[in-house]
C-alpha cells in the first residue's frame, strides 16, 4: 500500500509526518499498528518491548529527536525481525546501519550515531507521541514507504 495512493484514497482522514526520516532496515515499505514508547537516550524499553512478539505492529519510539546516542542497533533489529515486527519509527538515532539494513524489517529515524545508549529502565510506554507535526496513539495504524510516513486512526484500504 503506497502512501501516495493512501493520501489519494483518504485526504484528511490521514496525518502525514514531517519527511525527517531516512531509511535504516531492509525493508523500505511496511505497515502495521502502533505501539508507541517515549523514551531519552535509554533504549531499555526498546529492548523490552521487542523482546515481545510482534504480531505485524510497528514500535514507534519518541527519542525527543536526540542526537546523543542511538536508541536501536544490529542487535535489536534482529531481535524484531525474529520476533515478527513491521518495522520501527525511531524519532532518534540508530546504530550499526549495515547490520539493520540486512534485517528484513522497516527501520525510519533520524540519523546515525555510533554512541549507545543508557540502560537505566527509564521512559513511559503506551503513550500519546507528538512529533514530525503529528499526534500518534497506541493502536494508530502508521505506514510507511520511499514517500513518506503516515499516521491513520484505523486500518487503511485503496478501493
Amino acid at each position: 500500500m503506497k502512501t501516495t495512493d493512501l493520501c489519494d484514497a483518504h485526504g484528511d482522514s490521514v496525518d502525514v509526518l514531517e519527511p525527517l526520516w531516512s531509511d535504516f532496515g531492509g525493508n523500505i515499505e511496511f505497515h502495521g499498528p502502533v505501539h508507541c514508547l517515549r523514551v531519552l537516550d535509554d533504549n531499555s524499553l526498546v529492548r523490552a518491548a521487542l523482546e515481545q512478539p510482534g504480531k505485524g505492529k510497528v514500535l514507534v519510539v519518541d527519542g525527543g529527536g536526540s542526537m546523543r546516542c542511538a536508541l536501536l542497533g544490529g542487535l535489536l533489529a534482529s531481535l524484531a525481525e525474529k520476533n515478527g515486527w513491521a518495522g520501527i519509527v525511531i524519532h532518534g538515532c540508530v546504530r550499526d546501519s549495515e547490520e539493520t539494513l540486512a534485517c528484513g524489517i522497516g527501520i525510519k529515524a533520524l540519523a546515525t550515531h555510533p554512541r549507545k545508549s543508557e540502560k537505566k529502565g527509564l521512559g513511559e510506554e503506551n503513550v500519546v507521541l507528538g512529533f514530525g507535526g503529528v499526534i500518534i496513539s497506541p493502536g494508530d495504524h502508521l505506514y510507511a514507504d520511499e514517500d513518506g510516513l503516515i499516521v491513520a486512526r484505523s486500518a487503511l484500504s485503496v478501493d
